[in-house]
């Protein structure tokens, strides 16, 4: 006699459950920010982490080190602010232009660049990157070292009012979470399988018949559009554009962005974001001294932290994060 089959646990998985709470507190941190800190600063910081989880999303899930992926978050900054100023388009259109440069540059960019693996990968981005940067010093409608100064912040929606605070803060949530769920479903996703086996053994992937150059142009594209979201955001909120947006410099960032918090973790990106802001905006007295002190947060996180604050704690939990 065939033993009864089992009925169904009514009990969610420990992965599933640290997830759902992950969130939550997530959620409750967005809400209670701008009462504990300036509401300015939280906004800045929730642009970058969506810039961060873009590029996490490409070198974590993926295993493709771009040094140059600031040239999608400016080019969407530049093009947003060019769209609300001068073509004087509202807020959400202009963000979404901002998009569709990031995904077309992306587009152009990948399919130069994806075939390369490893070393020469990264190269080809920063070659990239620095003819981007170029192009913005010397491009008329950039204004070179002044930038796009003033962006209005004008609404397509009459009853949304982005020069107050309140709203503007909403708005800038919405769009992170809307990005941060993106990243979530991709990650959590057979597509998003696939790319973690890519990660893991591109060749064994390739035996299996999956064709490995169009998953990583795809997940290189979905990232550059999610970077030129976060650098479109910002300048709604910031009201300009600057070189600063498509610099080198930046680049280093948000990877020193996510090692702090922790490669290939969904909130890694965010926490990694928040403490290089914050040491950014509280730490600009001392100058140029702000980038040793990066530096030896960024030592101290590879000594003790091997795989990022968030990356250590779902290791020593066995949580999925």
């Amino acid at each position: 006699m065939s033993a009864a089959p089992s009925a169904p646990s009514l009990v969610a998985p420990k992965s599933d459950v640290a997830a759902i709470v992950a969130f939550v507190l997530l959620v409750a941190a967005l809400v209670a920010a701008p009462f504990l800190a300036y509401p300015y600063f939280v906004m800045d910081a929730l642009c970058f982490a969506l810039f961060a989880c873009a590029f996490n999303l490409l070198i974590g899930y993926v295993g493709l080190l771009s040094f140059g992926h600031a040239m999608f978050f400016g080019m969407g900054a530049y093009c947003c602010a060019h769209a609300a100023k001068v073509l004087g388009l509202p807020a959400e259109i202009s963000i979404l232009i901002g998009v569709a440069v990031g995904a077309a540059l992306g587009l152009v960019a990948g399919a130069l660049a994806i075939r390369s693996q490893g070393i020469y990968f990264a190269m080809i981005t920063v070659a990239l990157s620095q003819l981007v940067s170029f192009f913005c010093v010397q491009a008329p409608f950039t204004h070179g070292e002044d930038g796009i100064q003033s962006v209005p912040q004008a609404s397509l929606l009459p009853f949304v009012d982005l020069t107050q605070t309140a709203p503007l803060y909403v708005f800038t949530c919405a769009i992170f979470l809307v990005g941060f769920f993106a990243v979530y479903r991709t990650v959590n996703s057979p597509f998003g399988e696939i790319l973690k086996a890519i990660r893991e053994n591109e060749m064994r992937a390739v035996s299996l018949g999956y064709r490995v150059t169009q998953y990583k142009l795809a997940a290189f594209v979905m990232s550059t559009a999610l970077a030129g979201l976060a650098g479109a955001t910002k300048v709604i909120v910031e009201k300009n554009a600057s070189l600063s947006d498509v610099s080198f410099s930046l680049s280093g960032e948000v990877i020193l962005m996510s090692l702090i918090g922790g490669l290939g973790t969904l909130y890694g990106p965010v926490v990694g974001a928040v403490v290089v802001v914050a040491m950014q905006n509280y730490l600009a007295q001392y100058g140029q001294w702000v980038t040793v002190i990066q530096g030896l947060v960024f030592v101290a996180c590879v000594l003790l932290f091997r795989r990022g604050v968030v990356g250590e704690i779902a290791r020593l939990g066995r949580w999925s994060l």
